[in-house]
């Protein structure tokens, strides 16, 4: 196992508070990227931007000759969150946070890199990847449609994030899915506006608006199996301006979430005859965007189980949960596992940290060294040990 200096441990926190005092949303990520590229460049690193605008990729050949590649990831972006923590390294950027702690899943993967660098004793090569937007949009996606893969070809990629609830110095590892799909929709009701003390006048886009608010969660606990998990929610109703007019447009907004692919289809068509058949009822017109964002991130059980075992020789066996459900918040390092095998592991954030996307979340700087160990065990185990799954 590594160890880390007093200065070294110390330099991974001032970084982790320097990017957390200066967060960017997604594709915005410009001085970040910047420090990332900086520090890489530093170590020796071959490096590369751009790739979805601001993302970093950082290529490490070992030293031991020739062998395969894997690709390690971390993402740099925040959320729009206004931040409500009092402690020296808050956000300096009203409206925006590390609300969700990439700021220390960069941290992690730079100290890694660190690491590596200095005593690349491995064959083949490690791709750090810095990806951008994870939050809503999509920077995974953007990355490998932009040459990602075709231009660091890996053989396995891998991803890690906090996880608030479980005791930094414990780790979750998942044999299959970990995240689930995420789909939006927006859907706009068009009626006929009136003066509310004679509804019969007019065409009713409340009412309807609120019939599928209560009617929608049932395409789920209704229509679809109890074993595979989805949630339908309606996260926004916005309509009207005053109290005696009924008005003539309706506006909501959701997501659902679920692990299955072919379940997804079947929710989406479900929703959409559901809309279809009360817009009909009430004599509106109906508009539905439904937009399918990220698929569900599905460890491969092989690769999983490495990942395990190097947690268990960390963190010792009994602090590495196997059976824990999986979350149905969504991520998109499902693309890259989309193309390549790989797993997405959970480390433990503190057991009372605020939780993720919250205004008073702060990342556990306690997890910092964790995290850099974490990587370069799993680098060596890999390359250096001949653990990579065919």
């Amino acid at each position: 196992m590594i160890e880390l200096s007093t200065d070294e441990l110390q330099e991974l926190q001032d970084w982790r508070h320097d990017l957390h005092r200066h967060p960017e949303t997604a594709f915005e990520e410009h001085r970040t990227s910047a420090k990332v590229a900086g520090l890489l460049r530093s170590w020796g690193l071959e490096i590369h931007e751009g790739l979805a605008g601001t993302g970093v990729v950082g290529v490490l050949r070992g030293k031991l000759g020739d062998g395969p590649a894997i690709g390690l990831r971390a993402d740099m972006d925040a959320l729009h969150v206004n931040e409500l923590n009092e402690v020296s390294h808050a956000s300096t950027h009203p409206g925006r946070m590390h609300a969700c702690g990439h700021d220390g899943h960069t941290t992690m993967l730079l100290g890694a890199a660190r690491q590596l660098a200095a005593k690349p004793d491995f064959h083949g090569s490690v791709v750090f990847i810095f990806q951008p937007a994870e939050e809503n949009e999509g920077g995974a996606r953007v990355m490998i449609e932009e040459g990602l893969f075709e231009r660091f070809p890996v053989q396995a990629v891998y991803a890690m994030h906090n996880w608030p609830g479980l005791p930094v110095g414990t780790a979750a590892v998942h044999s299959g899915p970990v995240m689930a799909a995420f789909d939006i929709f927006s859907l706009t009701l068009r009626g006929k506006g009136c003066h509310a003390a004679m509804p019969h006048l007019g065409k009713d886009t409340l009412l309807a608006a609120c019939q599928l608010v209560t009617q929608l969660p049932a395409l789920i606990s209704r229509e679809q199996e109890a074993h595979k998990p989805a949630v339908l929610s309606v996260t926004s109703f916005n309509a009207g301006d005053t109290f005696n007019v009924m008005p003539e447009e309706v506006k909501l907004r959701g997501t659902m979430r679920c692990f299955d692919m072919a379940q997804r289809e079947r929710i989406e068509a479900r929703l959409r005859d559901a809309v279809a058949a009360t817009a009909a009822l009430h004599g509106l017109e109906a508009e539905l965007d439904y937009q399918a964002r990220y698929p569900a991130t599905i460890n491969d059980a092989a690769h999983a189980e490495i990942c395990a075992d190097v947690l268990a020789e960390l963190l010792g066996r009994q602090n590495v949960q196997r059976d824990l459900p999986a979350s149905m918040a969504s991520e998109d390092f499902a693309f890259m596992t989309q193309i390549h095998p790989g797993a997405y592991i959970w480390l433990g954030n503190g057991e009372n940290s605020a939780a993720l996307h919250n205004p008073r979340y702060d990342f556990n700087d306690a997890l910092l060294p964790v995290g850099v160990r974490y990587w370069v065990r799993l680098v060596h185990l890999l390359l250096n040990e001949g653990r990579l799954p065919d």
